[in-house]
């Protein structure tokens, strides 16, 4: 893979008049003073809102006494502990990098985390003790990308995938570490092909569970014996279907997943390894997702999520009955048990929830263990979004968020349409800065979920795949028009943004519906699918094939050829915001310079953010704020009458 970082783009368009020099100078953002408004102010600037913490990706010690997370507290994730009765609280890493994961052993005595540098995703392995003290090199950064793959039952395996065969396709590694953090030279215990990742030993340290990519979605499954190197293919099914959340019985004759294996919705079920059925637990008519067994066994955890909100469900596998489990905020929900205490750990993010944790014993009470800090901001100021449904071109029913600002502004407010990244992914009810801050300006949100998106079972999902990409553009236009039907919103004042997939939706919305916006704003998005797929990462080719299909097929060539958004570029008549990382490693920065070049050789409006130490979008605080500091003024300007605040 080529990433276009530092490169100047000429381009010659029918004009015949030479495009600016892009980036330029000024598209470089350099250093701001920092400034922001008082505590308790109205109209509180977005600096604040960048500011809220989160705990995320959060695990459990094994004794279930500490949790330990990523917080953004020094500007960008650090990994941190605290414990879950009260009481201490430290930071672990000082890096200059973002930690990218983190897991602790199941052994108690090392946490393992990732880092990488500036963005590229190429990440090194360390070790860590829980105070502090003590740090271990595990497996340096290098050129090569790497998927963390877990601890082994004992704590003295690592697992993970890697390109370094090859540069293109995934191997499995594992490394002995021993008791006092020492790493052995790393063994490739399997061949792969494509984006092939381990996700988890069994309870006995035999087999690594293998899931093989078949698509953004969908996933193979299979066991890999690590000391025979035999593979034990689990689920490859004719339809492709989605296999997750692994969890072993207690004595390893099966294991529990969510897997939507014949059905439109995901499910619980159990597969037994001297079977070929899966066993359904639940089959609801919603989505299951993740999935969670007590170290004892007789505890099984999940969630289901309905429009975007969780809810968890534990049982009582030895009486066979339900739990009342204790109230938690409205959010989505992440769960984890400790290796050697029954006691769930739930992870709740939520519109008024930024990012936190509580733990739960069955039977008892839940304990909120991390209090993360809003910055000087009143949580019951963060406003609760409403599950809307419409209906698209073709009467397919889309779904979305619809965020309505606070106190009763005058008028119909103006609507940004924000989309997600993916497109397999799903707006889901979670606390996000910069559209909070748009809220308080009186500018309505509606985080669309069109066609494509996760959450509203399988066929949903593949209704955009391949051929029918253009149909999920297709939806944003309808969503335009079913906000000039609403009496609270304002149809005519509307601006659209997205990241990564999101920011081509934005730049293909702009050009096949140029005179419904009044604005665009493009978060490292794909404007030109050839060069996109041809130069992905490793792990993203492993699943473009399936999702969007053979660039190297003459007929998929041309149809993306043809839906690219920079074939269209003379259409785009809304001023524009691009922001993009010089070292992105899934879309290559040159997508946001030869979009900007094409615009601005043709006399349009576009300003550009073209980020030095940053990848796949924007880790550091400093570069946030820089980022959505022009991002919401931009908006403003173009949605809301008066000069803009931020």
């Amino acid at each position: 893979m080529k990433v276009l970082a530092g490169c100047a783009v000429f381009l010659r368009w029918g004009t015949g008049a030479e495009a600016a020099l892009t980036p330029g100078p000024e598209d470089v953002p350099v250093p701001e003073p920092a400034w922001q408004t008082l505590a308790g102010d109205p109209l509180p600037d977005i600096t604040r809102f960048l500011k809220v913490r989160r705990a995320s990706q959060p695990d459990l010690s094994p004794d279930g006494r500490w949790v330990s997370y990523l917080t953004t507290t020094t500007g960008q994730p650090q990994l941190w502990v605290t414990a879950v009765e009260g009481g201490a609280t430290r930071q672990l890493t000082f890096l200059e990098s973002s930690v990218t994961f983190q897991s602790w052993s199941p052994a108690g005595d090392w946490i393992a985390y990732g880092t990488d540098r500036d963005g590229n995703e190429r990440e090194g392995f360390y070790l860590i003790s829980p105070d502090g003290f003590e740090e271990r090199e595990v497996l340096p950064p290098s050129e090569h990308f790497r998927v963390w793959g877990g601890w082994s039952p004992d704590g003295r395996r690592m697992a993970y995938a890697s390109t370094e065969r090859n540069g293109e396709d995934f191997d499995i590694y594992t490394v002995e570490v021993t008791a006092d953090g020492r790493a052995g030279e790393p063994r490739r215990v399997h061949e792969g092909s494509g984006g092939l990742y381990a996700t988890g030993w069994s309870r006995d340290g035999r087999w690594l569970v293998l899931s093989q990519a078949r698509g953004e979605a969908d996933n193979d499954l299979s066991l890999l014996d690590w000391e025979t190197g035999m593979l034990r293919p689990v689920f490859r099914p004719a339809d492709a279907s989605t296999y997750r959340g692994i969890q072993w019985s207690r004595g390893g004759e099966g294991f529990y997943l969510a897997t939507n294996q014949d059905r439109d919705w995901a499910g619980l079920a159990f597969h037994r390894l001297d079977g070929d059925e899966l066993q359904w637990v639940e089959s609801p008519d919603a989505e299951v997702e993740d999935v969670g067994l007590s170290e004892d066994g007789r505890y099984l955890a999940w969630t289901v999520q309905r429009e975007g909100y969780s809810r968890v469900r534990v049982r009582d596998l030895e009486r066979g009955e339900d739990l009342e489990v204790a109230p938690l905020p409205r959010g989505t929900y992440g769960l984890r048990w400790a290796h050697r205490r029954g006691v769930l750990m739930v992870q709740v993010t939520g519109p008024r929830v930024p990012g936190d944790v509580w733990v739960w014993e069955p039977r008892g009470v839940a304990c909120r263990v991390t209090h993360s800090d809003t910055a000087g901001l009143r949580v019951e100021t963060f406003v609760e979004p409403e599950s809307i449904r419409y209906s698209s071109f073709d009467g397919e029913t889309v779904f979305g968020l619809l965020y309505r600002p606070g106190g009763a502004p005058a008028g119909r407010s103006p609507v940004l349409i924000h989309l997600h990244g993916g497109p397999t992914a799903q707006s889901r009810p979670e606390f996000d800065p910069v559209l909070q801050y748009l809220l308080t300006r009186g500018i309505a949100i509606l985080d669309l979920n069109y066609r494509g998106s996760t959450g509203y079972g399988k066929r949903y999902t593949r209704l955009d795949d391949r051929r029918l990409r253009l149909d999920g553009v297709r939806d944003i236009g309808a969503a335009v028009d079913w906000l000039r039907t609403r009496a609270d919103l304002d149809g005519s004042r509307v601006a659209v943004m997205g990241g990564s997939y999101g920011g081509y939706l934005t730049c293909a919305a702009l050009t096949e519906f140029p005179d419904r916006f009044r604005a665009g704003v493009n978060l490292v998005g794909v404007v030109n699918w050839i060069r996109a797929l041809e130069e992905a990462s490793p792990q993203l080719k492993a699943s473009d094939v399936i999702e969007y299909g053979d660039i190297d097929d003459p007929e998929d060539r041309r149809f993306f050829e043809s839906i690219s958004p920079i074939r269209k570029v003379d259409r785009v008549v809304a001023p524009m915001l691009v922001v993009h990382g010089a070292n992105d490693p899934r879309v290559p920065v040159g997508e946001a310079d030869e979009w900007v070049s094409a615009i601005r050789a043709r006399g349009g409006e576009v300003r550009y953010l073209r980020f030095p130490d940053e990848g796949h979008g924007i880790r550091k605080l400093s570069n946030k704020i820089i980022a959505y500091r022009r991002i919401a003024a931009f908006l403003q300007e173009r949605l809301v009458k008066g000069k803009p605040e931020i």
